[in-house]
């Protein structure tokens, strides 16, 4: 088995390459045989096999109801991993690429007023949630921030609606209060984050005191969770279905352990942000390494993600 294996093996063709901004390129993505595309929700991200066989995470930023099509948009990172570079150098017009998914870890609740708040390419994910509130006739605002005008790729939206978008660039303002942004929040408003991690990080005390936990909701490029020390203690893994017992070591994802035992689980991200590798607990109690279950959903230890999870009890028990 290979860990990094996309959930679904379809092909997308390259039919338009968008420069939005100085690093950034929109791809416009069809089928060959222009037939339909699964359908998707605001939030919801696709796996992207890049030619040298990586696979990378990328938000659908299009027109949800456009269902022969979707679209993505990459920022060039030079100092990244290299997937962006590859993309950017290597996946031309015509291209023909694979994809997983689409999944979705950063659903839009049902809410009467939203608080957008996106940092740098962060505002993919968060066009298709300002899409939907638009066509909902839903009250929202948006928080664009980006460290250079000329490095915002959807900088029109503060053209397109000026009484609710606030741009800000840190290279000519500094930095920018989020908590007066958001000022005195109305009852049932969801407030909305994608973007860096020290912008994610500062968030919650950024945020009314009087804002519940629940009402913020943010999504992770990275998982800072998932590189802290892990136990050492060994613990062993029951496959429910079977009854099967495998021994794994404290420090070893459980991935790689039902990997060995010829145990398939499909991966991609292997960090913990992507969602492909859910499995639901039966048993144990699980140490959550993911950046993407709240404070609720990690206490109901009913699901996990093994490539960066493992058990804090000394058994636990999987529905495979």
């Amino acid at each position: 088995m290979t860990l990094q294996t996309a959930a679904r093996t379809d092909q997308l063709v390259v039919v338009d390459r968008i420069e939005r901004s100085t690093s950034v390129l929109e791809f416009v993505l069809e089928r060959a045989d222009g037939s339909r595309l699964p359908d998707w929700a605001p939030g919801a991200h696709i796996d992207v096999v890049l030619p040298s066989g990586k696979i990378r995470q990328y938000s659908l930023c299009g027109d949800r109801w456009a269902p022969h099509q979707y679209r993505i948009a990459v920022q060039r990172d030079d100092g990244g991993t290299g997937g962006s570079m590859e993309i950017h150098d290597k996946v031309q017009l015509g291209d023909v690429v694979s994809f997983g998914g689409p999944r979705n870890n950063f659903r839009l609740a049902p809410a009467t007023q939203y608080r957008f708040i996106a940092g740098g390419i962060g505002i993919t994910a968060v066009l298709p949630m300002i899409e939907q509130a638009e066509r909902l006739r839903l009250e929202w605002q948006l928080l664009y921030l980006g460290k250079t005008a000329d490095r915002m790729a959807y900088r029109n939206l503060a053209e397109q609606y000026p009484n609710r978008v606030t741009m800000h660039t840190s290279a000519d303002n500094g930095r920018t209060s989020i908590r007066q942004w958001l000022g005195a929040l109305p009852e049932d408003t969801m407030v909305y984050a994608c973007g860096p991690e020290a912008m994610l990080e500062a968030l919650p005390e950024q945020c009314p005191e009087e804002l519940p936990p629940q009402f913020l909701r943010t999504e992770r490029f990275t998982n800072t969770l998932a590189e802290a020390t892990v136990s050492s203690e060994p613990y062993e893994i029951v496959l429910d279905r079977s009854g099967r017992v495998i021994h794994a070591p404290g420090t070893t994802p459980v991935t790689q352990v039902l990997a060995e035992a010829g145990v398939d689980v499909i991966t991609s991200c292997a960090k913990g942000v992507c969602g492909t590798c859910e499995v639901e607990v039966v048993e144990g109690e699980i140490d959550h390494r993911d950046a993407i279950l709240d404070d609720d959903e990690r206490a109901a230890n009913t699901c996990m993600f093994p490539c960066v999870s493992r058990a804090l009890s000394k058994r636990l028990v999987l529905d495979l």
